[in-house]
């Protein structure tokens, strides 16, 4: 398609007369380049500390007391290894259910934020228990 096109004609030149400004105004200088900003990098999250004192793994501060949560010595093993398990999640989940604070034994607290990053480490499926769905039937 390009070869097919024509060339533009050429402008046509007027010989200059008696009054007229021969002279081109200056071309305004180009704005410097945008520059994007460069991106922020998100802050990062301060997580617990993984090297857990003896004694309970965390506490649950609602109403002015700090309770520890307990955990079956099984889960508390696993909890120990792997915080971000379901296990250890539903404990602190039922503590802020209830409208508590979750605290590791160091005082350091274990944020929704902190959750969300257990939650993007673990791909987590949830399932939900009786949805109404019937599963299809095979023929």
């Amino acid at each position: 398609m390009a070869g097919c096109q024509q060339a533009p004609a050429p402008l046509p030149t007027v010989p200059p007369q008696p009054g007229m400004i021969t002279t081109v105004p200056p071309t305004p200088p180009a704005p410097p380049p945008t520059t994007l900003p460069m991106p922020v990098p998100a802050p990062a999250i301060a997580m617990p500390s993984l090297d857990f004192l003896p004694g309970p793994l965390y506490f649950c501060a609602a109403a002015g007391e700090r309770t520890p949560i307990v955990y079956e010595p099984r889960v508390e093993t696993l909890c120990r290894r792997h915080p971000e398990m379901g296990p250890c999640q539903y404990e602190r989940n039922a503590c802020r259910a209830n409208g508590g604070r979750v605290f590791t034994g160091r005082g350091e607290e274990v944020t929704l934020v902190v959750e969300a990053e257990y939650d993007r480490v673990v791909r987590r499926v949830r399932f939900q228990g009786d949805s109404g769905v019937a599963p299809a039937k095979k023929k």
